[in-house]
């Protein structure tokens, strides 16, 4: 396997946000949202192609070109948190800790879309029945989920050496495979939660399966990404029939016990 490679990273700059432009942004989501229960509402009732956008905007109490504003089409209506879903898993990646590894930040960052469903469970329920109903706006889920895939792909990516397409190395194939896990895992705790109404505790069961891709991929994804004068989160060494842990101060709950439960497997 080759090493991580440490790129130099510029610290991300904190946006110097107004109150003004937060109040703007808060009042932009909510129309958004209103507009896309008064869409769901007409989708329930009338059905997705006997509905207009005119209709959308007018059940809303806003004209049509306030629509327009805010999505491009009906089908885009349906989903109106996505895009600032896929800005705060975008921060969890950026906001990472130094030695966190990257399959764990991956996993935080797609919990941000779990929690976005899970924030208003009854609007989550209807707006999977249409989707099951409508094939346009089944492939319109289809095309967010796949920025999502994108984001973490590209993430993982970001710590393997591109060379290693040419070397023969599998880390950056294992890099994709990983990413597309992540996200397939998330989905079908998500579907799974989605059928039985929104009832249960949905991050336990998304934590559960994470795990298993964790131990399916994270012992050969690069463990975290050490600076030149740290080292590794967790080592062990083996004296007699003790092994011997020896970690950072700082070093991850999760990343010390993988590091303890492979040095298991291999006595």
């Amino acid at each position: 396997m080759s090493q991580p490679v440490k790129s130099p990273r510029t610290p991300p700059v904190e946006p110097s946000e107004s109150p003004g432009s937060r109040r703007a942004a808060a009042q932009r989501l909510t129309m958004r949202r209103k507009l896309a229960a008064a869409a769901m509402e007409l989708f329930a009732t009338k059905g997705y192609e006997a509905t207009t956008v005119d209709e959308i905007a007018a059940a809303a109490g806003v004209a049509r070109r306030t629509f327009f504003r805010h999505f491009r089409s009906k089908e885009e209506a349906i989903f109106p948190d996505h895009d600032d879903t896929l800005v705060r898993a975008e921060a969890v990646l950026e906001a990472a800790p130094p030695h966190e590894h990257p399959l764990d930040t991956v996993c935080r960052g797609i919990k941000e879309v779990m929690r976005m469903y899970a924030a208003s469970p009854a609007v989550s329920v209807e707006r999977y029945r249409l989707t099951r109903e409508v094939p346009t706006l089944r492939e319109r889920e289809i095309a967010s989920v796949a920025r999502y895939e994108r984001l973490f792909t590209r993430y993982l990516l970001g710590h393997f050496d591109e060379r290693a397409h040419r070397d023969g190395d599998d880390d950056p194939l294992l890099a994709e495979v990983a990413a597309s896990a992540v996200v397939t895992a998330h989905n079908h705790v998500l579907r799974r939660w989605l059928r039985s109404g929104g009832q249960g505790d949905v991050e336990t069961q998304l934590d559960h399966a994470f795990e298993i891709v964790r131990d399916t991929f994270g012992t050969g994804i690069g463990a975290g990404r050490p600076t030149a004068d740290r080292g590794p989160a967790a080592s062990v060494s083996a004296e007699g029939e003790v092994l011997v842990t020896v970690a950072r101060t700082d070093a991850p709950l999760s990343e010390v016990m993988r590091t303890i439960e492979r040095a298991l497997k291999d006595k």
